[in-house]
């Protein structure tokens, strides 16, 4: 009889062990809301704050919500910013990585290349934008595909576009002013860019490298002594400091080319850029697929948005004594007659 009650007890205490454990792995019951649906939690690690990578932010966040996955209803969103610090931004990915987060969002060259590294031993995946060449910041192999559980959007610049509407712009230049960080991979590749083409429209290029921001009013200052104009890169460093470059370059009428349609609201003349809103909604709705199992970060190319727009700031031309030829005035996408502070 005792033998009895004791298989009872120890059947139970089985039963029960099993019970245990299948609800420990179970995914899908941790990852359930009040009423059944899937929730998601996503770690968002953006290198700096300033007009482009916010607009990456809030589309990415907008391409998720368009596939379902919204802030507040079924995901939750963890937000931070590395103020333009490497250190900070591995400090960042690390701590999404040990919360255990769905996927990690990176905005921008340093913050992917963190975010990648910090995530590579675990089985999140990482989603980047604003990330100028990812195969030069080993984020993805020579033909595109990746190299591990990562995959986004490039913001590669289109220079020859840029290079053709500041030759028409300013028919007289010669020399045209880049200031980039020198450990910044997404800036390294599109100087060389530049360097390459700029020939083709009758420029020289004159660069001045910093490495942090605390270098960037000295190099400002040596650049407009030497240069015709400037044009902006997406370097998160440089554009972070952009009115400090803008109020040294208005005090000697040199014109500034921003690379994106932000840079030209707060006071560059002209950009043949890229809409930073859209990439970042491109952004989200890869990363919808990834978190709904749909496919695999590792399964799939990065991928770019194509067609450039121009965009002009009317006031600044005007304080310039510049005038805007009338076919780019007529294409431009979006035009602003105020500088934004």
């Amino acid at each position: 009889m005792k033998k009895r009650i004791l298989a009872v007890v120890l059947g139970a205490v089985m039963v029960m062990s099993l019970a245990g454990c299948g609800s420990g792995t179970s995914g899908e019951d941790k990852k359930a809301s009040s009423d059944g649906e899937k929730t998601y939690t996503i770690g968002i690690s953006q290198f700096a704050e300033h007009g482009s990578l916010d607009n990456c932010r809030e589309g990415f966040l907008e391409g998720l919500k368009e596939e379902g996955i919204e802030e507040g209803k079924n995901l939750t969103v963890s937000v931070k910013n590395a103020a333009a610090d490497q250190g900070t931004a591995k400090q960042i990915s690390d701590s999404f990585v040990s919360d255990k987060v769905d996927l990690i969002c990176a905005i921008a060259t340093p913050s992917a290349q963190a975010a990648y590294n910090s995530a590579m031993d675990s089985e999140i995946p990482v989603v980047y934008t604003a990330v100028t060449d990812p195969v030069a910041a080993k984020l993805a192999k020579d033909d595109g595909t990746a190299v591990g559980n990562v995959t986004g959007t490039s913001d590669e610049l289109p220079i020859k576009a840029q290079l053709e509407m500041i030759r028409e712009m300013m028919p007289d230049a010669k020399k045209i002013g880049i200031l980039y960080t020198t450990s910044e991979a997404n800036s390294v590749s599109a100087l060389a860019k530049y360097d390459d083409l700029a020939g083709d429209y009758g420029f020289e290029i004159v660069e001045k490298g910093i490495s942090q921001t605390a270098d960037i009013s000295l190099a400002a200052d040596e650049l407009l002594g030497e240069v015709d104009c400037l044009t902006n890169l997406t370097d998160n460093t440089v554009v972070a400091s952009l009115a400090t470059i803008l109020d040294k370059a208005n005090a000697k009428k040199i014109p500034v080319f921003g690379s994106e349609i932000e840079q030209v609201k707060i006071g560059c003349l002209a950009a043949e850029g890229l809409d930073y809103v859209a990439l970042g909604k491109q952004t989200g709705k890869m990363a919808a697929k990834i978190l709904k199992g749909e496919k695999k970060a590792s399964d799939m190319q990065f991928e770019t948005i194509t067609e450039p727009g121009f965009y002009v700031n009317n006031e600044v031309a005007k304080n310039l004594g510049i005038t805007v030829p009338e076919d780019l005035q007529d294409k431009a996408v979006e035009s602003f007659d105020e500088i934004t502070k």
